[in-house]
């Protein structure tokens, strides 16, 4: 579900890009020069609020969809593809997953 609802998102194009290194390997040596003056990286928001509201956007609409397909029985023709595409593109590099204690609670 991680991989087809949240990976396969617009966070790609976010994370594409350039990073930057850090000597100190902290990132206290890395600054963004703007007209209006220098932000240390650390200080700095490395997603605006409209990429923001445009992944929770994606993210939700895919889990909702994801589980409707799972869950429905309307969409149950969809299940056995949906099932087949999680198997044959799962990342097998992951870690495995753990529970969340936090949801636990």
């Amino acid at each position: 579900m991680a991989m087809h609802c949240v990976r396969n998102t617009v966070l790609e194009d976010y994370h594409s890009g350039v990073v930057p290194q850090s000597k100190t390997g902290d990132y206290t040596d890395v600054k963004v020069v703007t007209p209006y003056g220098e932000i240390p990286w650390k200080e700095l928001s490395r997603i605006s609020n409209e990429e923001m509201k445009r992944l929770n956007k994606e993210v939700v609409n895919k889990i909702y969809t994801f589980l409707e397909i799972i869950f429905n029985p309307k969409y149950s023709e969809h299940q056995d593809f949906l099932f087949k595409m999680c198997s044959m593109y799962f990342p097998h590099n992951w870690d495995e997953p753990e529970l969340e204690s936090d949801m636990l609670r």
